[in-house]
């Protein structure tokens, strides 16, 4: 069973944002305002879309959240630890990657086929900073395990402000 699938639309979309967000962050004098247990909250359009959180530690594991859901009672978690690392010079460009896990569930009260999927995935991406904003795109290739093994590439551009 598929959560998500990225079409050539989205992915293309989802490429031409980063590519901006790349440019945008070269010429950008601005200087990123962030420290080790910061907590970003914001929103993630893609593959799923959905309400992202992050608890942000810039000299070791970062933990990345992601709740989605759907009007077809459908709800997903996905959770990364995540690395950063410099793009260039430029202390708002990064690069991060991580492991992680995600569940989700599917309530058809109807006809009584109620769904889990559970497996395991990572994420990386490219993320610009400007003061407490976090811009970023991703890919998350998962991995499916229960019920059946099913692998699966989702992703999305997102923004996180910082508190």
């Amino acid at each position: 069973m598929t959560l998500f699938s990225l079409n050539d639309r989205t992915a293309r979309i989802i490429a031409a944002l980063a590519f901006l967000c790349l440019c945008a962050a070269i010429v950008s004098p601005a200087q990123a305002q962030r420290r080790s247990g910061d907590l970003g909250l914001g929103g993630q359009i893609g593959e799923p879309s959905g309400i992202t959180l992050k608890i942000y530690n810039p000299s070791s594991v970062s933990y990345d959240f992601l709740a989605a859901w759907d009007l077809d009672d459908f709800f997903f978690l996905n959770v990364h630890g995540t690395y950063e690392r410099r793009v260039g010079n430029n202390p708002n460009v990064r690069f991060f990657f991580g492991p992680g896990g995600f569940i989700g569930f599917r309530d058809r009260p109807r006809d009584n086929d109620d769904d889990v999927v559970a497996g395991i995935s990572g994420t990386f991406g490219i993320s610009f900073w400007v003061e407490q904003f976090e811009i970023y795109a991703r890919l998350t290739p998962r991995l499916s395990v229960v019920p059946d093994t099913d692998g699966d590439l989702g992703g999305g551009l997102g923004l996180r402000f910082y508190f």
